[in-house]
């Protein structure tokens, strides 16, 4: 009699399927989201806090060390976006999901107590080296429990919590200045933000390890126990065989995202995330500044931040439904192109009323290219070098993020429409970027292992794309 042949190995696309989409994920959403605000909260509030810093420490007529200030966060990101990249794809990613919004937590409490201008510029970098962690994995994380059909919307939602983050840090730096003085208030915004971070951290022990990457770890049976928690707190029915497990053969992830089919789309990654970070920085750092220089008490300036927060929110929620309808590339080139037509608007605006009006409709373009971009670059590269191309494109953005306050308190200074023209032209550059990318990665489910280098005269079945399986 015949051996019956075994049965055929499951892979864990196939698994992520049958679980679909319920409780977990919505509940996971909810808790990257929570400590997607904080992040949003510690990268914005350097320029929320800049007027009460100057009060405390003297520097009115220090402008380098007020850029210093300004720029110490973004420096700390990008090393840090760079180094927990790659170590979530050596040692996994629940491990840095917790620690690094535990770390970017403390020394937000640390920045608050700083006796000094030199520790709190230090602080706010070991601060920064942390959220520098949170934003690829969290992204990473999510994309890897959520099946590919849902996994566009479910990604763009988790970047419109930074648009919430962006209304509570306005709103407790509005409450703060209006109760104390601004040398005193500045603490308890840096005090009271660091809170969710601390919250976060307790909800977040509750998720477990990805099962993608328990899988390209040869954990097959760890894999499968979160699968099937997944499906019981779903409520679905899990019927699979053995997963099949493909073994990672990169052992660098930060070079394998420089060879092969991966090579061109991380290099017009990096120019579309450096254009867009530099613009957006550029601008949302020195404008609640700029606007005290039209003569607006700080009241009505967090007051205005709070309106372009909230002008994202449905530029959230059309880059949700256009990734899924007209694709990846095209959302965020559209958007990009958007910011620039955006600023050229807001560079003509005369009156208070148009003012609001143009620099609310771009914050709603810039945030939704955030959005397309957050959603594609993730699905661009393999399980096992994920969070380290994730990194990667978060450095770059940090990069420019350092270098934005710079060019954007050097041009402010010399004329609002300098800066907003430079600007432009970069968004301008990124859309380019966008488009250059060959590469479609709606409706594509993700890829689990990188191919390795073809040696020379090595014959090779051909790959699927980069996103593809």
């Amino acid at each position: 009699m015949a051996t019956p042949a075994p049965p055929r190995a499951t892979s864990i696309n196939d698994a992520l399927e049958q679980v679909g989409v319920g409780r977990f994920q919505w509940r996971l959403l909810l808790i990257n989201g929570l400590t997607w605000a904080a992040d949003a909260m510690e990268v914005l509030i350097a320029g929320f806090v800049l007027p009460g810093v100057t009060a405390a420490f003297a520097l009115q007529d220090a402008r380098a060390a007020q850029t210093l200030f300004l720029s110490a966060g973004f420096a700390g990101m990008f090393l840090g976006a760079l180094f927990w990249g790659t170590i979530a794809d050596r040692y996994g990613r629940r491990r840095v999901f917790l620690l690094t919004v535990l770390l970017d937590a403390l020394f937000g409490l640390a920045s608050a107590l700083a006796p000094a201008f030199g520790w709190l510029v230090l602080f706010r970098f070991l601060t920064g080296f942390a959220v520098g962690g949170t934003l690829p994995v969290d992204y990473s994380l999510l994309a890897e429990f959520v099946p590919t059909r849902a996994r566009g919307k479910f990604l763009i939602y988790l970047e419109s919590f930074w648009a919430l983050g962006t209304i509570a840090v306005a709103l407790l730096a509005w409450l703060a200045f209006s109760r104390f003085v601004p040398a005193e208030a500045w603490r308890w915004v840096l005090g009271l933000s660091a809170v969710p971070g601390l919250i976060g951290y307790w909800i977040r022990r509750s998720v477990p390890e990805s099962p993608r990457y328990l899988v390209i770890s040869g954990r097959e049976a760890q894999a499968r126990a979160v699968l099937e928690q997944i499906a019981r707190e779903n409520g679905r029915p899990l019927q699979i065989a053995r997963l099949s497990v493909a073994h990672s053969e990169v052992s660098l992830p930060l070079a394998a995202i420089w060879r092969g089919a991966l090579l061109r789309p991380t290099l017009l990654l990096s120019i579309a995330w450096f254009s867009l970070s530099l613009g957006y920085y550029g601008v949302f750092t020195w404008l609640p500044t700029w606007f005290r220089a039209q003569g607006l008490e700080l009241g009505q300036v967090y007051r205005n931040t709070v309106i372009l927060a909230l002008a994202q929110v449905p530029g959230y929620l059309l880059a949700a439904y256009l990734v899924d309808r007209i694709g990846r590339r095209w959302t965020l080139a559209l958007y990009l192109f958007g910011s620039a037509a955006a600023s050229f608007l807001f560079m003509t605006a005369r009156s208070s009323g148009a003012v609001l009006a143009t620099s609310s409709l771009l914050s709603f373009a810039l945030l939704g290219a955030w959005g397309a971009l957050y959603v594609f670059t993730p699905e661009l590269y393999s399980t096992d070098a994920r969070t380290t191309g994730m990194g990667w494109a978060s450095a770059m953005a940090r990069l420019a993020s350092i270098f934005a306050p710079s060019v954007g308190g050097a041009l402010m200074g010399y004329s609002l429409a300098a800066a907003l023209s430079v600007y432009a032209a970069f968004f301008v550059l990124g859309g380019v970027a966008a488009l250059l990318i060959t590469v479609e990665t709606r409706n594509r489910p993700l890829s689990d292992v990188t191919a390795p280098p073809q040696q020379p005269g090595e014959q090779r079945t051909p790959r699927a794309a980069p996103g593809t399986h």
